[in-house]
């Protein structure tokens, strides 16, 4: 369980993109990649707007003005996407 105050280690330090996937690499040298379709304001933004990023939160997040999106180590750091996915149904 985590406490009340973020780990200094989870501060952001630089946010990258391919075509299908963003990579946040975190002070404490870990890398989180996540697939852009689990954000889908990203995934439709230009590679401009992508780059347009600026460290908020103290240093544990990540926001877009041009976009008006906001992520959280916390929440990359959790696995969590902005939209529920799809779940697969066996009938």
């Amino acid at each position: 369980m985590r406490g009340s105050e973020p780990n200094p280690g989870e501060r952001i330090k630089d946010v990258r993109f391919t075509a299908d996937t963003m990579a946040v690499d975190l002070v404490d040298g870990r890398t989180i990649i996540v697939p852009l379709a689990w954000y889908p304001t990203l995934l439709d933004a230009t590679p401009e707007q992508l780059r347009n990023w600026r460290v908020s939160g103290g240093g544990y997040g990540i926001h877009w003005p041009e976009l008006d999106e906001d992520l959280s180590s916390e929440g990359l750091l959790r696995g969590a996407p902005a939209v529920p996915l799809p779940v697969s149904r066996h009938i």
